[in-house]
């Protein structure tokens, strides 16, 4: 009699479960880790040096940091477990926490973010990562392209799907972002916030007080602050920096992570969560599609361009979701911050904004699909020109062919990012550190 097979299912939250995205691009490692964490000898430095201690500094802007960051934005996308053993035993960081949040526009647990640092005990360097829009899940797409906003005043307006994936309020009831979002002055005269400015600690002692008594703030209660993005990372940061006294934190995140990395500062600024803004060194998103108006951009560039540039924001070629939702005469959608914006060459260019900025200009239509074909061939050689690491597989060489009909869907696939970060042949932004 002979034997039968049997069938074997994966297993989701297992570390051998691996994402679209993972398998597009099964790059884990670091690049040129070392150049990330600048070891300086501090024997001739102060008084209260220890002889032979080894300082770290970190640079903001240098070609490392950028990698840590794409692929942060990347492994955003797996689950807790892969996650959790790729920053422990392949990038040797110290893992703290994977968030599976509730997102109020798809309606469902769907707002994934996780939290690192670069060291156990006295970090330097926080990176919170969040995650992007997943290549076939519609509900992902139809945020990128919902074209609704709500107006905070004297602030600008600002895209509701993203509010909503953040844990933020609700278009059913638009009384919900006031909670969260605006800011306003108490009998006393003394600034608070409707939404916690300490996750559960805050509503707890709100309640205890009895602020929200006849004062018009409307509490919130524990368990949806415990399951919203903003307000788990913002609780955990603030730990987070009692431990680690001299940390920095960086926001990243692809797609639909980069709207979220940098909406998260925003509602921080408009929080007056300042002590928190200080200690930010840096905002990277690739491939992030549009989350305001022209307002919003004033109204952050105070906070992110000084004293240096903080918000650098990757384009990648024809990438479609950078060109939503539209800037135009009907919606007004408008980019904010550095944009490093590369050509299918990895030229590294600094603009103000990415070419074609909607897509759909006719002058760019043909030169859209030749790039299709020119990336496919070098997807297909990639291996031999560029070292074995940048050989591309079937799956992500699928996506090129669909890429011969829908340029700027392929485009925005990962493994262009990682690429233009590591093979990137102008470099015009150079930042000192910290």
């Amino acid at each position: 009699m002979g034997e039968t097979g049997k069938v074997v299912v994966p297993e989701r939250d297992t570390e051998t479960f691996i994402s679209l995205i993972g398998h597009l691009d099964g790059r884990i490692d670091l690049y040129k880790t070392q150049s990330l964490l600048l070891l300086q000898d501090t024997d001739n430095n102060s008084e209260s040096s220890v002889p032979g201690e080894r300082s770290i500094t970190i640079e903001m802007g240098n070609q490392a940091l950028m990698d840590l960051c794409i692929m942060a934005s990347k492994l955003a996308y797996e689950n807790s477990k892969v996650t959790k053993n790729v920053v422990l035993h392949h990038w040797k960081m110290h893992f703290v926490e994977f968030y599976n949040c509730w997102n109020d526009f798809q309606r469902e647990w769907s707002t994934q973010v996780f939290i690192l640092c670069d060291k156990d005990k006295d970090a330097n360097l926080i990176l919170i990562s969040f995650r992007g829009t997943e290549p076939f899940n519609a509900n992902d797409w139809s945020t990128d392209f919902d074209y609704s906003w709500y107006e905070i005043p004297k602030l600008g307006k600002v895209h509701v799907g993203f509010l909503e994936a953040l844990g933020l309020g609700n278009r059913a009831d638009v009384v919900t972002f006031q909670n969260h979002l605006k800011k306003w002055t108490n009998s006393c005269g003394v600034h608070v916030s409707k939404s916690p400015s300490q996750g559960r600690e805050s509503v707890s002692s709100n309640i205890d007080s009895g602020q929200e008594q006849g004062q018009g703030i409307k509490k919130i209660p524990p368990e949806v602050v415990e399951m919203t993005a903003y307000y788990a990372v913002k609780s955990k940061l603030k730990s987070l920096f009692k431990e680690h006294k001299n940390a920095k934190f960086v926001v990243t995140g692809h797609s639909l992570g980069g709207a979220l990395a940098i909406l998260f500062p925003v509602v921080l600024v408009v929080q007056e969560e300042m002590e928190i803004i200080r200690r930010l060194l840096g905002v990277y998103t690739f491939g992030q599609p549009r989350v305001g108006n022209k307002e919003l951009g004033r109204f952050m560039e105070a906070h992110l361009n000084h004293p240096v540039p903080k918000y650098f924001r990757m384009v990648y070629c024809n990438d479609l979701v950078p060109r939503l939702p539209y800037d135009d005469k009907t919606f007004f959608y408008k980019h904010f911050g550095v944009c490093l914006y590369y050509d299918s060459l990895y030229i590294e260019k600094h603009m103000d904004e990415e070419p074609n900025r909607n897509y759909f200009g006719m002058r760019y239509l043909i030169p859209e699909y030749l790039n299709a074909v020119w990336e496919l061939i070098r997807g297909l050689i990639m291996g031999y020109t560029h070292g074995p690491e940048y050989k591309e597989g079937w799956f992500c060489i699928l996506l090129r062919v669909i890429g011969l009909a829908l340029p700027g869907i392929s485009a925005h696939c990962p493994t262009n990012y990682v690429n233009s970060v590591r093979l990137g042949k102008e470099r015009i932004i150079q930042l000192s550190s910290f």
